[in-house]
C-alpha cells in the first residue's frame, strides 16, 4: 500500500550372373555418367529477372517497409508505439518473403540474399523489442530505435551493398537511432506549472529506486508537474485551494521534449483525492498541508491504481 497522509552405405545392385551386362540410355558426353532410362528429368532453373524488372520489384517492396519504419520513429504514446511496432514487423517480414521468391540478376545474387537475411533479422528484432515495450522496459520511439540500432545498421549496410552493386534502391532505413542515455532533471524541477499563489503545500517523498514526475490535476486542468529524484523529497509551496487528483510516473531517462521517461516506466494515481482549504477567523488563518509517499511504507493509508499511459496527464 502506498501512503497518502496529512501534515519469460546403401548396397549396390547385384552383378548379373549370366548374359551380357547392358545399360540403356544415352551418355551425356565424354566422361559423363550414363543416364538411366525411366529416370525423372531435372527441373529447369528459374530464369533470372532482368535488371529493370528486378529494380521495379525491389522498389515496390521498399516503399511500405520504409514508410513503416518512419512511422515507428514518429510514434507518440505507448499504444501508438505498440501498434506501429507491429506494422513495421509485418512490413519487413512480408517484404522479405516477397523478395525471397525472386530470382535476381546473377550479378547481385549474393547481395540480394544478404539483404533478405537482413530484413528477416530486423523483423525478428522487432518482435523482441515489442516484448520490451509490452513490459514497459522501453517506453518511447527513441528508446525503441536505440534498442534496434545494431540490427538497423546491418540492414542499412546490406541495402547499401545492393545499391552499390547495381544501382538498386534498397534504403529502407531512413531513421536515425540515438545512443542510450540516462537524462535526469534536478530534484524539484517543474515540468509544468500554473500559478502557485496559495498558502498550502504538498510534500512529495520518493523513496523508490527510480525518478518520478508527480502531476496534480484540479478539475480538468493540470496545476503542476514536478520532478522528484529517487531517494529524495520536494515540497511544492503555494498550492491553491481546491480538490486535486495526484498522478505519478516512475522511470529512467527523462526525455524533456516528449515529457516522458524512455525506459522502465510506470503510471499510477492515488485513489483518494487531496483537498486543500484555507479558512479564516478573526484572529487566525488556517490551511492544509499534505504529504504523499510514492513508495510502499508500513502503515500507509492511501491506495494507488495503475493508469493507462495514454490517459496520463503528462
Amino acid at each position: 500500500m502506498t501512503t497518502l497522509t496529512l501534515g519469460a552405405c546403401s548396397a549396390g545392385s547385384p552383378s548379373p550372373t549370366g548374359g551380357e551386362s547392358k545399360v540403356t540410355g544415352v551418355a551425356g558426353g565424354q566422361d559423363s555418367a550414363p543416364s538411366v532410362s525411366g529416370g525423372t528429368p531435372a527441373a529447369p532453373s528459374a530464369t533470372a529477372l532482368t535488371p529493370e524488372a528486378y529494380k521495379d520489384e525491389l522498389g515496390g517492396e521498399r516503399k511500405p517497409m520504409r514508410a513503416a519504419l518512419d512511422a515507428l520513429a514518429g510514434a507518440r504514446g505507448l499504444k501508438s508505439l505498440d501498434q506501429k511496432l507491429g506494422r513495421a514487423r509485418s512490413a519487413l517480414s512480408d517484404g522479405a518473403d516477397q523478395l525471397a521468391g525472386l530470382t535476381p540478376p546473377d550479378s547481385v545474387r549474393a547481395q540480394h540474399d544478404a539483404y533478405v537475411a537482413g530484413l528477416r533479422a530486423a523483423a525478428a528484432a522487432l518482435v523482441a523489442t515489442g516484448d520490451k515495450v509490452g513490459g514497459r522496459d522501453l517506453c518511447t520511439s527513441s528508446a525503441v530505435l536505440t534498442d534496434l540500432d545494431d540490427t538497423l545498421d546491418r540492414l542499412d549496410e546490406a541495402g547499401e551493398a545492393l545499391e552499390s552493386a547495381g544501382d538498386y534502391r534498397a534504403d529502407v532505413v531512413g531513421v536515425t537511432a540515438g545512443k542510450k542515455q540516462t537524462r535526469r532533471l534536478r530534484n524539484g524541477s517543474y515540468v509544468r506549472r500554473s500559478t502557485l499563489s496559495g498558502r498550502s503545500s504538498l510534500e512529495i517523498d520518493n523513496g523508490g529506486d527510480r525518478d518520478a514526475v508527480v502531476t496534480a490535476v484540479r478539475g480538468g486542468s493540470k496545476a503542476f508537474s514536478v520532478y522528484v529524484r529517487k531517494n529524495a523529497r520536494f515540497k511544492v509551496r503555494g498550492v491553491r485551494d481546491g480538490t486535486y487528483r495526484i498522478y505519478f510516473t516512475h522511470g529512467v531517462d527523462w526525455d524533456g521534449k516528449r515529457k516522458a521517461f524512455t525506459r522502465e516506466c510506470s503510471f499510477e494515481r492515488f485513489q483518494k483525492s487531496v483537498k486543500f482549504r484555507t479558512s479564516y477567523t478573526a484572529t487566525q488563518v488556517r490551511w492544509h498541508d499534505w504529504r504523499v509517499t510514492l513508495h510502499a511504507i508500513s502503515g500507509g493509508n492511501a491506495r494507488t491504481s495503475p493508469v493507462d499511459p495514454d490517459d496520463f496527464p503528462g
